[in-house]
């Protein structure tokens, strides 16, 4: 007779059994908590076979268990190749690729990458992991700019995953395909592909990592575009499948940093904050680029209230996590009056980037803080570059940032009625689209437009509206600028000056050196000379003090 702590190895296989029958069974209901206990249980019992071995390392992934996914996927890769099963040893050997890429191992991730292609080498047979082998050159064409090369690697892929059946394969290669004809400024291909590629996510057709991989990369693709529409489309889509699997954790963070940032788009700012901030506890020692994202997200929305320590702690907290913090830290430096420091990193950041999508989100900055540091013509120039880049990308918002940009360039240079009718198309287009803070930020300058051109009442009502904009959002550094603005308007813009202009052109007039000048404003000499040359250039002028009799002539000093 048995004692009570007594179990012979039929017992143990019979328990195993069961463990192992009740997480295949939470594995098919998305009840991923229980699937990974169960399963593991059943591995402690009675070591698993390969197929068991890659729902437990799925299930791991699934709960945040990334270095646990690892080692499983590893067994189950080993175990694969014992039984001779070569082409899911590949599969196991790509996952494992994909996932150390994506933390960042490159070596790691490449020698899985070349060892799955020597095991496929020893099958001449068709089949669908041909095809996944075939998306590390899709992302290296990528890297390189070779896009032709790379879209014709990605529907290679497709087609064999067409061929083999293989609904997962199809889709990230459809996602690829779509994410190159963007780049390539091909937007109506681009979308058509992604859109695709969500008609296999919502149908439920799709593996659950693959569904997760699919919804992260889409939303983010089209975030980079401006696709605002199709951003909050996938993005509740994305919440509701969430929701749905309230223990799986390896896409929730990326779910609540979407939502927190169509949140600041919409100024919902204190719930985006929020969302914002609970993603990041989601995602922490899980993903790291949720992680990262979500405290660059934070720190945006301080800024925008004016929150300086608060948005320069979270700033600081996703560079140290990985994520270069531009432009939003740099535009946190002009809010705080250090243009100089602003100059030299969004030179920086912009000097060192390449790619034009990420450009296409850098240039706005550049812009804004060329111009408050008084390089207009590197602003102009800046300006074309961006009207290039939006003119190929036909989503609406990137030509409403460029017209807004390239609005705030003809004000500084003096042409209000050029200025106008750009900020005015940008305006619409903010409006349209429900995003209040944008739309204020054009407004102001309409405003100033308005001014120069001698319509008061219509500049008053531009600059009302806005006001009552920002004082509901709470953008206090935004309704200080307002005020700034109106006082330099008042003297300086109606000459063509910006209010910095103004500030240098009455320091200049008061027998202040450059350098006594670069002192009192807590700016480089450079940036002095810089603003001088356009004061001169702007009324032909050549000496100071010819500028300083001017500025007397025109009652501004």
């Amino acid at each position: 007779m048995k004692g009570p702590n007594q179990r012979d190895q039929g017992d143990r296989v019979a328990d195993g059994h069961d463990h192992l029958e009740c997480g295949r069974k939470h594995y098919a209901l998305r009840a991923w908590a229980d699937a990974y206990t169960a399963l593991s249980l059943a591995d402690q019992e009675m070591p698993l076979g390969a197929e068991d071995l890659e729902l437990l390392a799925m299930a791991a992934y699934l709960v945040g268990r990334d270095d646990e996914y690892l080692g499983t996927l590893e067994r189950a890769h080993t175990a694969h190749v014992n039984a001779g099963c070569c082409a899911r040893a590949v599969r196991c050997a790509f996952w494992l690729g994909f996932r150390l890429l994506m933390r960042g191992e490159m070596g790691h991730a490449s020698g899985w990458f070349a060892r799955a292609q020597r095991l496929l080498e020893r099958d001449a047979r068709e089949c669908a992991e041909r095809g996944y082998l075939l998306l590390p050159t899709v992302g290296q064409g990528l890297v390189l700019s070779d896009y032709e090369a790379a879209y014709a690697a990605a529907a290679e892929a497709a087609a064999i995953g067409e061929r083999c059946g293989d609904l997962d394969l199809v889709a990230c290669a459809r996602m690829e395909q779509g994410r190159i004809r963007l780049r390539q400024g091909q937007v109506e291909a681009g979308l058509a592909h992604l859109d695709e590629t969500m008609v296999a996510v919502l149908s439920g057709e799709l593996s659950p990592v693959v569904t997760g991989l699919m919804y992260c990369a889409v939303i983010a693709i089209c975030q980079q575009v401006y696709a605002y529409d199709r951003t909050r489309e996938w993005t509740v889509a994305l919440t509701q499948w969430c929701e749905g699997q309230p223990d799986m954790v390896a896409f929730a963070g990326a779910c609540q940093v979407h939502r927190a940032e169509i949140m600041q788009l919409r100024g919902t700012w204190p719930e985006a904050i929020e969302e914002a901030r609970r993603a990041g506890l989601r995602s922490q020692g899980v993903d790291g680029r949720a992680a990262a994202a979500a405290l660059y997200q934070q720190a945006e929305v301080h800024r925008l209230k004016g929150e300086f320590v608060a948005a320069e702690k979270a700033y600081r907290g996703a560079s140290q996590l990985g994520l270069e913090p531009q432009p939003g830290l740099a535009l946190l430096r002009l809010v705080q009056d250090r243009t100089d420091a602003a100059a030299t990193a969004i030179r920086r950041v912009a000097g060192t980037t390449t790619d034009r999508l990420k450009r296409l989100s850098l240039l706005p900055a550049y812009i804004e803080i060329m111009l408050a540091a008084g390089d207009v013509p590197d602003a102009r120039n800046a300006c074309r570059e961006l009207e290039e880049i939006a003119g190929s990308l036909d989503t609406g918002v990137p030509g409403a940032i460029a017209a807004g940009a390239c609005g705030a360039v003809d004000l500084a240079e003096g042409n209000a009625q050029a200025a106008l009718g750009s900020l005015r198309r940008a305006f619409e287009v903010w409006q349209r689209i429900d995003a209040p803070y944008a739309a204020a930020r054009v407004r102001v300058l309409i405003g100033l437009a308005c001014h120069a051109l001698g319509d008061e009442d219509g500049a008053s009502l531009e600059i009302d509206a806005a006001r009552s904009t920002f004082t509901r959002l709470g953008a206090r550094p935004d309704l200080a600028r307002i005020d700034s603005l109106i006082k330099g308007a008042a003297s300086g813009h109606a000459h063509g000056l910006t209010p910095r202009e103004l500030q240098v052109l009455r320091l200049v007039a008061a027998g202040d050196t450059n350098k006594a000048i670069a002192a009192e404003l807590c700016l480089s000499e450079r940036t002095i000379e810089r603003h001088l040359s356009n004061i001169f250039t702007k009324h032909d002028l050549s000496t100071r003090a010819g500028a300083t009799a001017w500025a007397y002539e025109h009652d501004l000093i």
